[in-house]
C-alpha cells in the first residue's frame, strides 16, 4: 500500500500544481458566449467566445459576445475556483475530454500559448505519472509471485524428501522379503516351468501340428508387419518433424488466410466458387496433416498436446461446416458462425513459431492468475452498481420533453453497464456531469456527487484494470526468459550432438533405444543400485507417458509395460496434502470473551466449533449472495412499490441471520481487548459495520431520520463480505491492496 500511496501523493501534487496554474491563467474566461443583440437569446449549442478567440460576428451580424453564460458542461468544467479547477485537471489527466477544454480555452482567449499548458499536463500527468501506477502494481505482483514460488518450491522439497524416505522404506521391505524366503521363490519358478511344460505336452498330445505351424506362421507374419509398421511410423514421424513440413504448413496457413480475406460484400459468383473449392482443398490438406500426425504419434501421443486438440477441433469444425453447407440443414446464421472456425487456423502459426508459441502459452497461463481478480472485479462492479442505484436511481430524468441519458442507474442491469462504461473510461465525464446535475449542479451540493465517479474511476480503471496489465507484463517477461533459455539449450544440444557424432558409441537419452524401447539392462542396474531421486527422479510420470506415447504405438506400449519393472515395484508417492502440514482452524483465544465466557466454557466451545464449520460458512456465503441479489432487485424509481415491500421482509431475515453470526463470533473470539479478538481483523470490522448499518436501517424508518437514508446506502457493502469467506478472493485481495 505504501508504494501506491506514494504514487497517489505524486499524482495529487501534479494535479494541485496544474490546478493552481489554471486558476491563475483561466479564471472566469469561460463565461462569455454569443447572444442575440435583439432578442437576448443565447446561441444554439453555446461555446466560449472572446476578443482574441471566437468572433460572434461569424455566425450573424446581430450576435455579440458578452456575459453571462454558466460555462461548458453546465458550468462544471472551468477554472473559477480551486475545487472545480482540480476536477477539470483530473478529467484532462484521464485523457477524456481534454481536447474539448483546450478548444474552449482557445475560443475564449485565442490559440497562441494556451496549448502549452494542456500538452505539458497530458505528457506529465497522463503519460508519465499515471503510468507509474502500472509499474508499482507490476513490481508488487512480481514480489508476491516470487514469494508464492518460494513457498511452492519449499513444499515440493518437503514432498521430494518424503518420497525418498518412502521409497527407501519400500526398497528395504522388498529386499528383506527376497532374503526371507528364497526357497519359496525357487518353488514358484519351478511351478511356472512345470505349467509351461504341461501346456507344451498337452498341445503335443492333441496332435494338431499343422495348426501350431500355421499359428507360428501368423505370429512371424504379425511380427514382420509390426516391424514394417514401426519403420513406417518412424519415417512419418521424421517427416512431420522436418523443416520442410514446418514451412509447408506455414505457407498453407497463410494462403488459407489470404483466401478468407478475399471475401467481401456483393462479391461475384466466380469468387464464391473459388473460395468454396479452395476451402475444400485446404480442409483436405489439414485433415491429411492431422491423420498423418495421429498415425505417426499414436492417438495418445497426439492428444497429449493441447495444440493438437485445438487443431483437431478446427478440422472437425471445418468438415462439419462443409457438410452442413452442402446439405443446407442449418440456417445461414449458424453456417456463418461455423465458418468463423476457419479463422482459427491462423493460430496454427503459433505451433511452429517458437517465440510466438511461448508468448501465447504465457498469456494463457496468466488466465489462471487473473481468475480471482475477475471475481474481485465483478464484486467491485456489483457494489458500485448497487451504490449507484441507491444514490442516482431515478435522478437522471431532468426534462420530460427530452429523453433521459442512456447511461443511468434506474435498473440493476443498466447500472452494471454504466459502471462498466466508467471503468473503461469511455465518456465517464459525461455520466459525472449528469450525476452532478441530478443533485442541483455546482451551485448546490451536487458537486459532491463527483466523489462517487472519481473513486470509481481511480479504483477501477487505474488500480484493478492495471493489475491485469501487471499480470500480463509479468507473464510476457517469463515468455521472453523461456525463449532465451530454449535458445541456449538448443545451442548446447547441438554442441552435444556434434560431440556424440564424433564418438563411436552414441548414448540414447532417457535410456530409450532406437527402436523406442527402454534399455532395460541400464534400467535394472540403476534400480538395483538404488535410486537417487535428487538426480534421476526429476522426470515425472506424465512426461514419461508423453515420451512413450509419442514414440510408440499401442503394441510397443504394451510390450514396454510388460518389460518395465519400475511400475510394478515402485511405490506410489503420497499426495502433497498428505505430506504437508494441514492448516488448523483458528484456536479459541485464552482470554475471556466479553468478560463473561472462559476459554473452557461449553457454550463458547460450541460457538467456536459452529463458526469454524464449513457448512456454517457456506450457509452464510449463500445468504450474502442472496441478500446482494435482493438489493439488486429493488426498484429505485418507486420506493413504496409492492416489490420493495416484499424485499424489505427478506432484508429483515438476512439481517437477523448476519446478526446471529456476528454474536456467535463475538462469543467465540471476544470483542477487541485481547489478541485474536473479533475486531482485530479488518474484514471482521467490515462485517460489523454492515450488520450495524442494516440493524439501524431496519429499526428506524427511512423517512423519519434523513441520516438513515445515507446509512441504508452502506448496505451495498454486503458483497464485500464474500471476500472474507472465499479463499481465493481473500488471498488475492491483499495483493491488490498492497
Amino acid at each position: 500500500m505504501v508504494p501506491l500511496l506514494h504514487i497517489a501523493l505524486l499524482v495529487l501534487f501534479v494535479i494541485i500544481i496544474y490546478a493552481i496554474i489554471g486558476l491563475e491563467l483561466f479564471s472566469g474566461k469561460l463565461h462569455k458566449s454569443c447572444f442575440n443583440n435583439i432578442t437576448g437569446e443565447i446561441m444554439d449549442d453555446p461555446h466560449p467566445c472572446g476578443e482574441d478567440g471566437f468572433q460572434c460576428e461569424r455566425i450573424a451580424y446581430n450576435m455579440v459576445c458578452r456575459y453571462y453564460w454558466e460555462g461548458p458542461n453546465f458550468g462544471i468544467t472551468n477554472f473559477d475556483n480551486f475545487g472545480l479547477s482540480m476536477l477539470t485537471v483530473f478529467q484532462c489527466v484521464t485523457l477524456e475530454g481534454w481536447t474539448d477544454m483546450l478548444y474552449y480555452i482557445q475560443d475564449a482567449m485565442g490559440s497562441t500559448w494556451q496549448w502549452v499548458y494542456f500538452i505539458s499536463m497530458v505528457i506529465l500527468g497522463a503519460f508519465f505519472v499515471m503510468n507509474l501506477i502500472l509499474g508499482v502494481l507490476s513490481g508488487e505482483f512480481s514480489k508476491e509471485r516470487t514469494k508464492a514460488k518460494n513457498r511452492g518450491d519449499f513444499q515440493k522439497l518437503r514432498e521430494k524428501q518424503q518420497i525418498e524416505e518412502d521409497l527407501r522404506g519400500y526398497l528395504d521391505w522388498i529386499t528383506q522379503a527376497e532374503d526371507i524366503d528364497p526357497e519359496n521363490e525357487a518353488k514358484i519358478i519351478q511351478e511356472g516351468k512345470t505349467m509351461i511344460m504341461n501346456e507344451i505336452d498337452s498341445s503335443d498330445n492333441l496332435g494338431e501340428d499343422g495348426e501350431v505351424q500355421q499359428e507360428m506362421w501368423f505370429t512371424r507374419k504379425r511380427k514382420s508387419m509390426d516391424r514394417v509398421n514401426r519403420r513406417l511410423r518412424r519415417a512419418c514421424r521424421k517427416a512431420v518433424k522436418s523443416q520442410a513440413f514446418y514451412w509447408l504448413i506455414i505457407v498453407l496457413v497463410f494462403l488459407n488466410t489470404g483466401v478468407l480475406a478475399t471475401e467481401h460484400y456483393q462479391q461475384p459468383p466466380w469468387l464464391d466458387d473459388f473460395q468454396e473449392y479452395t476451402n475444400m482443398f485446404f480442409v483436405a490438406l489439414f485433415t491429411m496433416e492431422m491423420l498423418l500426425k495421429m498415425y505417426s504419434l499414436g492417438f495418445q501421443g497426439y492428444f497429449v498436446s493441447l495444440f493438437n486438440r485445438f487443431d483437431c477441433f478446427v478440422v472437425i469444425g471445418s468438415i462439419g461446416e462443409m457438410i452442413l453447407t452442402s446439405t443446407q440443414i442449418m440456417p445461414p446464421l449458424g453456417v456463418s458462425v461455423l465458418r468463423c472456425v476457419r479463422l482459427l487456423r491462423v493460430f496454427k502459426v503459433t505451433k511452429y513459431w517458437q517465440s510466438l508459441s511461448n508468448l501465447v502459452a504465457s498469456l494463457l497461463n496468466s488466465i489462471q492468475s487473473i481468475a480471482s481478480l475477475l471475481l474481485l472485479l465483478f464484486l467491485f462492479i456489483v457494489i458500485f452498481a448497487l451504490l449507484g442505484m441507491q444514490v442516482f436511481g431515478g435522478k437522471f430524468n431532468f426534462n420530460s420533453a427530452v429523453d433521459k441519458p442512456r447511461s443511468n442507474f434506474d435498473s440493476f442491469v443498466q447500472s452494471l453497464l454504466t459502471v462498466f462504461q466508467i471503468l473503461t473510461g469511455e465518456d465517464w465525464n459525461m455520466v459525472m456531469y449528469d450525476g452532478i446535475q441530478a443533485y442541483g449542479g455546482v451551485a448546490s451540493i451536487g458537486i459532491l456527487a463527483s466523489i462517487y465517479f472519481i473513486i470509481l474511476f481511480i479504483c477501477g480503471n487505474y488500480i484493478l484494470l492495471n493489475v491485469f496489465l501487471a499480470i500480463a507484463v509479468d507473464n510476457l517477461a517469463d515468455a521472453d526468459s523461456l525463449t532465451t533459455v530454449e535458445k541456449e539449450e538448443e545451442c548446447t544440444g547441438e554442441a552435444e550432438v556434434n560431440e556424440n557424432q564424433s564418438g563411436s558409441n552414441e548414448a540414447t537419452p532417457l535410456g530409450i533405444t532406437d527402436d523406442g524401447f527402454l534399455d532395460h539392462e541400464k534400467n535394472n542396474m540403476i534400480f538395483e543400485n538404488g535410486i537417487n531421486l535428487s538426480d534421476e527422479y526429476e522426470i515425472n510420470e506424465s512426461e514419461m507417458k508423453m515420451t512413450l506415447s509419442g514414440e510408440n504405438d499401442e503394441y510397443e506400449n504394451q510390450e514396454l509395460q510388460g518389460e518395465t519393472y519400475g511400475e510394478q515395484i515402485t511405490a506410489r508417492p503420497r499426495r502433497l496434502s498428505d505430506i504437508s502440514v494441514k492448516n488448523s482452524k483458528k484456536p479459541i483465544p485464552k482470554s475471556n470473551a466479553l468478560l463473561l465466557f472462559a476459554p473452557t466454557n461449553r457454550f463458547r466451545v460450541f460457538c467456536h466449533w459452529l463458526c469454524n464449520h464449513s457448512t456454517f460458512g457456506n450457509i452464510i456465503l449463500v445468504c450474502i449472495m442472496f441478500s446482494s441479489a435482493m438489493l439488486a432487485a429493488e426498484d429505485p424509481l418507486n420506493a413504496n412499490s409492492e416489490r420493495n415491500q416484499i424485499l424489505n421482509y427478506f432484508d429483515y431475515f438476512f439481517t437477523s441471520v448476519f446478526t446471529i453470526e456476528l454474536l456467535l463470533k463475538l462469543i467465540s473470539y471476544g470483542f477487541v481487548f485481547h489478541e485474536g479478538a473479533f475486531c482485530r481483523s479488518a474484514f471482521n470490522l467490515l462485517d460489523l459495520l454492515v450488520v450495524c448499518v442494516s440493524l439501524i436501517s431496519m429499526f428506524f424508518s427511512s423517512g423519519a431520520i434523513s441520516v438513515i437514508k445515507i446509512l441504508r446506502v452502506l448496505r451495498v457493502l454486503r458483497p464485500l463480505r464474500a471476500i472474507n469467506r472465499a479463499k481465493g478472493l481473500k488471498e488475492f485481495f491483499p495483493l491488490t491492496v498492497n
